[in-house]
């Protein structure tokens, strides 16, 4: 009866040991987890833009969600349960030692075998650990394309089709899956044959020293006891191997990403207290690095100057964009230089840089927060009279108020709860905000309606004054009053010239006006300058003659 107190209190420190052993492990693996994530988002943020090029969304997301929450959870899961077991199995085996060293060393003729099986099976559970994770990478990227996308694909009708096509990813990950119970099965088979045949050694030269008087019954039994607890770990750590293996597998991938470094890392130094807004492209060429083979510009050679306003035109795929990537320094030119005020735009600091140049696309894109915070976006200490007067210029402040919580009014995920023209009016007071230096305009008022698309107008022309603008658009209202025109075709500047000197010229932009206000099929003749004058005039007498009884038709506002 006076062994009972120590054992009790021995039991209770062991299991509140375990409970604790337990504890502090799945907190340090949460904490780590936590680390994991933030360190790979962090340098998921300092990738070039060409690397969100090459690599789908949905395999990044996958390697931030499931792989990093992986690594985590089996680690914490399986190292806890591998360090008891060799811990345990290391004291067994000094046990057995000093009760036998013969039949101690028995026992370990097996142990090379095993961690022979033990690799191979590691190496090709790894491998098919990472193969699951590509594929698991594809099936997660197809799940996003179709639910960010849901509104096209319910238009199409294909709902079937995408759900094949997720449920057929899913299938190619279920025979790697089958592959992976195979190995296990096999490898737990030739640990048990592995087990079961150094347990008959034992035995049976245990019962040779037992005859010979080497060793006590006593002491057999009691080895062999010894071997069956070190068997047990022996299982344990069987078991939790080929977790660890499918962590460590889903870790490549995820440092994969950790440790790449940027191609064109924004590790500009350069803050000058003053930006006069002077852009020059002198002789760039480019191609993207997904087409390394195709050069979008070629030799693009002109210059944007303070309080000008420039048109970038051309037909689609001439490279005006292209301009505008290299200008915002998303991508390093192969050839040539992108300056402003005669710097290198890659030698800026990268918050200086973005803080000078502002850009409203044709297609913005707006976060899934307030209407206030998508205006104030990337800005800190943003007072609320600063925001009413950006929405105000951008003639965005009058639906704004409409909104049952005003400014306060969350947009959706990607503005899908505003139209097109209230997200592009959102948009452009982003970027009014910042009082930027240069401001790019890429179809800034596609979406606006005449009204909307005047008073912006307006409000842009109030302030083209103080800044450099490059402007990218089609209509004609916008192009026209221009003080340089810029046409790019092919990746090379083909004209250049105010409106009226590059309509009397009657060259590509002249055929390019004709198209879009007369409709002339591709191919057709440019008309001469004096018909065109006299074409100008007869619409500006059916302009007048239209405005009696209405607003100028979206035909005649275009060219």
């Amino acid at each position: 009866m006076s062994v009972a107190p120590p054992f009790t209190l021995f039991f209770l420190l062991s299991s509140m040991a375990i409970g604790v052993r337990g504890g502090v492990f799945t907190l340090t693996m949460a904490r780590l987890n936590v680390r994991l994530r933030s360190r790979l988002f962090r340098t998921l943020m300092t990738q070039e833009i060409a690397f969100f090029d090459e690599n789908h969304t949905g395999d990044i997301l996958s390697r931030l969600s499931a792989d990093t929450t992986q690594v985590s959870d089996l680690i914490s899961q399986n190292v806890n349960v591998f360090l008891r077991s060799v811990i345990k199995g290391t004291g067994f085996i000094i046990f057995m030692f000093r009760m036998s060293w013969k039949l101690t060393l028995v026992t370990m003729m097996g142990f090379p075998f095993i961690a022979l099986v033990s690799k191979l099976y590691g190496e090709y559970y790894k491998k098919l650990t990472k193969e699951v994770q590509t594929v698991l990478a594809e099936a997660n990227k197809v799940a996003e394309e179709t639910i960010s996308g849901m509104r096209t694909v319910r238009s199409f009708a294909n709902e079937s089709r995408e759900a094949n096509s997720y449920y057929a990813k899913l299938l190619v990950m279920f025979q790697l899956n089958k592959k992976q119970a195979l190995a296990y099965a096999c490898y737990m088979w030739s640990s048990c044959i592995s087990e079961l045949a150094l347990e008959v050694a034992v035995l049976y030269y245990g019962g040779h020293l037992v005859l010979t008087d080497q060793l006590s019954s006593g002491g057999l039994i009691s080895f062999f006891i010894y071997m069956l607890e070190l068997g047990e770990c022996f299982e344990s750590i069987a078991s939790v191997y080929s977790g660890l293996m499918q962590g460590v597998g889903a870790a490549e991938k995820v440092f994969e990403y950790l440790d790449r470094k940027p191609k064109h890392p924004a590790d500009g130094t350069e803050a000058p207290n003053s930006c006069t807004g002077l852009v020059e492209f002198k002789d760039v060429t480019f191609a993207y690095p997904t087409r390394p083979e195709t050069d979008v510009l070629k030799g693009v050679s002109f210059t944007l100057r303070p309080g000008e306003v420039t048109a970038l035109v051309g037909p689609s795929g001439s490279g005006k964009s292209s301009c505008v990537s290299l200008l915002e320094n998303f991508y390093l030119p192969q050839g040539g230089q992108v300056l402003l005020d005669g710097k290198p735009v890659n030698e800026f600091q990268h918050d200086y840089l973005h803080s000078k140049i502002a850009l409203v696309g044709q297609e913005p894109v707006l976060f899934a927060r307030t209407i206030k915070e998508n205006i104030s976006y990337g800005l800190s200490d943003v007072s609320m009279e600063m925001v009413v007067q950006a929405a105000t210029k951008a003639n965005a402040h009058d639906f704004i108020t409409t909104l049952p919580k005003g400014y306060d009014t969350s947009v959706g995920e990607k503005g899908l709860q505003l139209s097109g023209g209230q997200k592009q009016r959102v948009a452009i007071a982003r970027a009014l905000i910042r009082q930027p230096r240069v401001l790019i305009l890429d179809e800034a008022t596609s979406a606006l309606d005449a009204e909307s698309e005047h008073i912006v107008q307006q409000a842009l022309n109030s302030i083209m004054q103080e800044h450099t603008v490059l402007v990218i658009a089609h209509r004609l209202s916008t192009v026209e009053k221009a003080d340089n025109i810029i046409v790019i075709d092919r990746g090379q500047v083909a004209e250049r010239g105010t409106h009226s000197q590059l309509m009397a010229t009657g060259g590509l932009y002249c055929k390019l006006v004709q198209r879009q206000v007369l409709g002339i099929e591709t191919g057709a003749e440019v008309l001469n300058p004096s018909e065109t004058v006299r074409w100008k005039s007869d619409r500006g007498r059916r302009r007048r003659n239209s405005s009696s009884s209405g607003s100028e038709s979206e035909h005649n506002k275009c060219y």
